[in-house]
C-alpha cells in the first residue's frame, strides 16, 4: 500500500477516511529535522550549508514511516500546501534517503490540497508532482537568515546590555513599532476643544441631536472653541434664538461586503470580536482544517475557487432569498506576491453547513467557524442600500448653524449576517433621523441634555434656575437644559492590539501569514511586551532592546529594509533569484556591523544609549531644575543603568544615594516614593525585581539591609501600588506579627509569605512547623488566639494542601484521546493541565476558561515528548568478550540557545 505521510494525526485521521484500506497515511507530527539548539548551524564559508539533526522526539516518527516502506516502493508526501509544508516534505524526503528507506525502485511524489475534503483530496491524488525546489529554498533562506541574526546579534545583546535575551529578523521590527507607538504617546501633548450638541424637536413632538457647525456666520473648525468661557457663549447664542430647517438632504448610498478572510485579517477579526490572540487563532482554525471544516489557513489569498463562489451563491438563494444574491458573482483580487501564498482565501469547505449544523463543542472553533462561514457568505451577497440624510438648521439672522445627520437601512443585504468589526470606536453616523421637512420650527427639548450633563460634570444635580447656565471642567448646560457643550482633548495614537499590529507589519510589507502569531508569542516570551486588556506595552527591557539596535544596528531594523529582505525572499519561492546571493549581500555587511559593536565595551554602549533616549529619560522638570540632577540626594547625575530585568535610571552617587527609576521617567510607575515618617525612619515605596515593596530607612554602610516587606497580591486583598499609605506601609513593615503563645508550647505568628499571608506554629519536640495559609491579607491580621489555635489544630489533624495533597480542580475538560480524564487544576505556580500522571503547564498569558481540549492535548503531548527517560539499568556483559574500542570526541562547553525564528 502507498505510504501517504501528513504533519498530524488529526489530519491523517481525516485523510484516511477518504482514501480507505488502499493506502498507510500516517503523521511526521511536524517538521522532522531541524537546526541543532546549539551553535550557529549554518556555514557562512561554505555557501551557507546547513547542519541538520533528528530531534529525539522525531525519530520513532521517521522510524515508523521507514518501517511502512519496508513492504511498499511508494511515498506520497501530503503535507500542508505552503512554505513551511514543502519544507517537511522535503526534510521527509532527505531524512529516509539517508537512512536508505528511499530506494532508487522508490517512487516519491507530492500532493497538495487546500482543503481536506473527498473531492480535494481524490483530485491532489490524481495529479502528484515532484517537491518544489524554490519553495523549499525560499524556507533555507529564512532559516539561514534568521539564524544568522539569531545567533549573530543576540550574543552580543547578552554581553552589551544585561537582561536581553535574544533579537530576531522580523521580531525585533516589530518591537520597534511597539516601542515606538509608546514614545508617541508618551510625547504627546493633549489639545483643549469643545463641541456643543442641541436636543431638538419636531412640530410634531419627534426628537433629534444636532451640533453646532457654525457661529456667527463662521464655519466652526475643531479647534475654534477652545474653553469654557468660548462654549458657554456658543450655548447661549444657540438656546437664546428661534432655529428652523434651512436644507434636507437625502442621499442613496451603498456598503459592500468585505472581502474573505486571509490569515491576517482573520487574526485581526477575531481579535476583535472575541478577543482572541492570534496564536489561539490559529490553534483553533488549525484544528477547524484538520478537521475538513475550512481551508487551509495560512494564506495571503483572498481569491475563492469558482465551485465554491457557486456553492455560496446557492447558499444564499436557499437561506435568505433570490433578492440577497447579486446579479454577477464578486471577484475579489488576490494581493499574493509569491507561490507560498498563491493559494485560496480562508473559506468553510461546505457552504450550506453553519455552527450549528457542525455540532462543534470546542468553544474556540465553534466562534471561529461562525466567524468564517458568515464572512465567506457575506462576501458574495448583495451590497447593502441606505439613504443619508443631511438636516441644517440655522437661526433667521445666520448667527448660529446646527447639523444633524443620520441613514436609514432600505435593504440590509449582506448586513442581515455579518458586519467587519473596528479596531478603534468611531462617531457614530447611523442614527435614524424622523420625519423631517424644511422651512419648519426646530424646537428645544427642554431638560434632554440633563443626564448627558451628569454623566460629563460628575455632579448630578440639577440646574440651579436664576437665568444663569451651570458650567463645570467637562461640560456646560443652557438653562432648559436643550444645550450641552463638552470638553475634549485629543487624544494620543492608541497601543497596539494583537490584531492592529499585524495589521500595520501587513502594511509595511513585514513578516508573513505563518509567522504572525509565533513572533507575537516570542515577543511576550521574551518579557520585551506585556498584554494588559487586550493592549501591548513595551516592557523597559525591550525599550532598550530596541533603542540599541537603532543606535548599533539601525539597517536591520528599518521598516523598508525588511521589507526589501521580504520581497526577495519572495523572488527566491518564485524562482526568479538564488536564495545563496541573498544570503551573500546579506551576511556581508551584517558580519561587519557585529564585529564593530562586538569591540564596544558596555559604558561606551550605555553612553550612547542615554543620549539617544535623553529626551524621554530627563523631561523638563516644572521649577526649571536641572533634569538629570538625582531629587533625592540633590548632587548626584542621573544616568541609564542596566540589569537583569532591564533598562533603569540611577544616580550616579551609588551606593551612597540609591535613587532609581524607571525609564519612563519621573512620576511613571515604579519610581521610589518617600511615604512619610515613621519613629523617625523614612517610609519608602519601591519597585524591585519582583514588585513593588515597603522599605524602613534608607541603603547606608551602617544599615546595609534595611527592612523591607512586599506587597501583598490583588488575589490575596492587595492594593494597587500607587495606592499605598503610610499606615498600610508601617504595617507590612510590622510583620511578622506576633498572635501570642500557644496552650502548649511556642509562639504563633503570622507573616507574607511566596504564596500569600499564613500564621505557623511549631510545637516543642516538632521538626517542622504547622502552617495555615489565608485567602485574603487581612485575615492574617484579624485572627485571634482562640482561632488561630483551632485553624493549626484542625490543620495537624488534616494536612490538607500541604505537600503531596490533592490539587483544587478549576474545570473538567472531557477524556484523553488515549482514555483518561483531563482537568485543569489550580497549582502554586499557576494553573495546569492534569492528565493521569502528566501535569503540563499552561502557557502564561492564556486563561484557564480559554483552554481547549485540542490545546490541552497537545500541551500533554508536548510534556510527554520533553520528559527525560530513565536510564535503565546496565547490563553486566560477558567476562570473555572484549569490550569494543569507543570513538571519543571532545565536550563542547554549553552554549546559550538564541531565538533566530524571524
Amino acid at each position: 500500500m502507498p505510504v501517504v505521510v501528513v504533519e498530524s494525526p488529526a489530519k491523517a485521521k481525516t485523510i484516511n477516511k477518504y482514501l480507505g484500506s488502499d493506502y498507510t497515511v500516517l503523521a511526521s507530527y511536524g517538521h522532522v529535522r531541524d537546526l541543532p539548539r546549539k551553535g550557529m548551524a549554518v556555514d557562512a564559508d561554505d555557501d551557507f550549508a546547513m547542519t541538520w539533526e533528528i530531534p529525539t522526539d522525531s525519530r520513532k516518527h521517521v522510524a515508523a514511516i521507514a518501517e511502512a516502506l519496508k513492504t511498499d516502493d511508494e511515498l506520497i508526501l501530503a503535507t500542508d500546501p505552503d512554505r513551511e509544508g514543502e519544507a517537511i516534505s522535503w526534510h521527509l524526503k532527505e531524512a529516509l534517503t539517508k537512512r536508505r528507506s528511499i530506494k532508487k525502485s522508490t517512487h516519491v511524489s507530492r500532493v497538495t490540497f487546500n482543503a481536506i475534503t473527498k473531492a480535494a483530496v481524490t483530485e491532489a491524488m490524481a495529479n502528484p508532482r515532484d517537491i518544489d525546489t524554490p519553495l523549499v529554498e525560499a524556507y533555507l533562506a529564512r532559516r539561514a537568515l534568521d539564524r544568522l541574526v539569531g545567533f549573530g546579534l543576540s550574543p552580543v545583546l547578552w554581553r552589551k546590555l544585561p537582561g536581553a535575551k535574544a533579537a530576531g529578523r522580523v521580531q525585533s521590527v516589530s518591537l520597534r513599532l511597539i516601542v515606538e507607538r509608546e514614545m508617541e504617546i508618551e510625547a504627546f501633548n493633549p489639545r483643549e476643544y469643545w463641541t456643543v450638541r442641541a436636543q431638538l424637536t419636531t412640530p410634531r413632538g419627534q426628537s433629534y441631536e444636532a451640533r453646532l457647525t457654525s457661529l456667527a456666520g463662521k464655519k466652526l473648525d475643531k479647534f475654534d472653541l477652545e474653553n469654557a468661557t468660548q462654549s458657554e457663549l456658543a450655548v447661549q447664542a444657540i438656546a437664546s434664538r428661534t432655529l428652523k430647517i434651512t436644507s434636507v438632504e437625502a442621499k442613496p448610498a451603498s456598503r459592500n461586503p468585505s472581502a474573505p478572510f486571509m490569515t491576517s485579517t482573520l487574526q485581526q477579526e477575531a481579535s476583535r470580536k472575541f478577543g482572541m490572540g492570534a496564536r489561539q487563532t490559529m490553534n483553533a482554525a488549525q484544528r477547524l482544517y484538520e478537521a475538513g471544516h475550512i481551508t487551509y489557513m495560512r494564506t495571503d489569498g483572498i481569491d475563492m475557487a469558482p465551485e465554491a463562489v457557486t456553492a455560496a451563491r446557492d447558499a444564499i438563494a436557499d437561506r435568505y432569498g433570490a433578492q440577497y444574491v447579486p446579479d454577477s458573482p464578486r471577484v475579489y483580487k488576490n494581493k499574493a506576491k509569491n507561490a507560498q501564498e498563491a493559494h485560496e482565501c480562508i473559506r468553510p469547505t461546505d457552504m450550506t453547513r453553519d455552527a450549528v449544523a457542525l455540532k462543534l463543542t470546542d468553544d474556540d472553533q465553534r466562534k471561529l467557524y461562525d466567524l468564517v462561514w458568515k464572512r465567506t457568505l457575506a462576501c458574495q451577497m448583495a451590497s447593502a442600500k441606505l439613504e443619508r440624510t443631511t438636516v441644517e438648521i440655522g437661526s433667521d439672522d445666520g448667527q448660529v448653524g446646527l447639523r444633524a445627520s443620520g441613514q436609514v437601512v432600505l435593504f440590509d443585504g449582506f448586513l442581515k449576517i455579518y458586519e467587519e468589526g473596528r479596531d478603534e470606536p468611531v462617531e457614530d453616523d447611523d442614527k435614524r433621523l424622523p420625519q423631517i421637512m424644511m422651512g419648519e420650527a426646530a424646537g428645544f427639548g427642554a431638560g434632554a441634555m440633563q443626564s448627558a450633563y451628569d454623566k460629563a460634570s460628575g455632579t448630578g444635580g440639577a440646574l440651579v434656575d436664576d437665568g444663569k447656565m451651570q458650567s463645570c471642567d467637562a461640560a456646560v448646560l443652557s438653562k432648559d437644559a436643550a444645550v450641552l457643550a463638552l470638553q475634549s482633548f485629543t487624544q494620543p495614537p492608541p497601543r497596539y492590539t494583537e490584531a492592529t499590529l499585524v495589521k500595520r507589519m501587513e502594511e509595511l510589507g513585514i513578516g508573513r501569514p505563518s509567522t504572525y502569531a509565533s513572533i507575537l508569542t516570542r515577543l511576550e516570551e521574551h518579557s520585551y511586551v506585556r498584554k494588559e486588556q487586550n493592549r501591548l506595552f513595551p516592557e523597559e527591557r525591550g525599550r532598550i532592546v530596541t533603542i540599541f539596535l537603532l543606535n548599533f544596528f539601525k539597517r536591520y531594523v528599518e521598516y523598508d529594509f525588511t521589507a526589501a529582505l521580504e520581497s526577495e525572499l519572495d523572488h527566491v519561492s518564485a524562482g526568479e533569484t538564488e536564495y545563496v546571493d541573498v544570503l551573500t549581500k546579506f551576511w556581508r555587511d551584517f558580519s561587519v556591523a557585529i564585529a564593530e559593536t562586538t569591540e564596544l565595551r558596555v559604558s561606551e554602549v550605555l553612553d550612547v544609549l542615554d543620549d539617544a533616549l535623553a529626551p524621554q529619560l530627563y523631561p523638563p522638570r516644572e521649577d526649571g531644575s536641572d533634569p538629570r540632577i538625582c531629587q533625592k540626594c540633590g548632587t548626584g547625575q542621573l544616568h541609564l543603568k542596566t540589569s537583569r530585568t532591564g533598562g533603569f535610571v540611577g544616580c550616579g552617587n551609588y551606593p551612597e544615594c540609591t535613587y532609581t527609576r524607571p525609564i519612563a521617567g519621573e512620576g511613571a510607575e515604579g519610581e521610589e516614593k518617600l511615604l512619610g515618617e515613621d519613629a523617625g525612619d523614612e517610609i519608602w515605596l519601591k519597585d524591585g525585581r519582583f514588585g513593588p515593596y515597603v522599605q524602613r530607612g534608607d541603603v547606608t554602610p551602617e544599615n546595609k539591609k534595611p527592612k523591607r516587606t512586599s506587597l501583598p497580591q490583588a488575589r490575596h486583598g492587595g492594593w494597587p501600588k500607587d495606592e499605598t499609605t503610610l499606615e498600610q506601609a508601617i504595617q507590612l513593615l510590622s510583620l511578622p506579627r506576633n498572635v501570642g503563645d500557644h496552650p502548649e508550647g511556642g509562639r504563633i505568628s503570622g507573616n507574607l509569605g511566596r504564596f500569600g499571608p499564613y500564621i505557623m506554629h511549631k510545637l516543642p519536640g516538632d521538626e517542622k512547623p504547622v502552617y495555615v495559609n489565608f485567602k485574603q491579607y487581612n485575615e492574617m491580621f484579624e485572627v485571634g488566639m482562640n482561632h488561630a489555635v483551632e485553624l493549626l489544630a484542625h490543620k495537624r489533624a488534616n494536612p490538607g494542601r500541604g505537600r503531596g495533597a490533592a490539587a483544587k480542580a478549576l474545570r473538567e475538560l472531557g477524556d484523553h484521546p488515549d482514555g483518561g480524564a483531563m482537568s485543569i487544576m489550580e497549582g502554586r505556580y499557576g494553573p495546569y493541565v492534569k492528565w493521569e500522571k502528566v501535569n503540563a503547564t499552561i502557557p502564561k498569558g492564556t486563561e484557564p476558561k480559554d483552554v481547549t481540549v485540542e490545546m490541552a492535548v497537545e500541551l500533554i503531548t508536548e510534556k510527554t515528548n520533553k520528559a527525560p527517560k530513565k536510564k535503565a539499568a546496565p547490563k553486566k556483559k560477558p567476562a570473555a568478550k572484549k569490550p569494543a574500542a569507543k570513538k571519543t570526541t571532545a565536550k563542547k562547553p554549553a552554549a546559550k540557545k538564541a531565538e533566530g525564528e524571524e
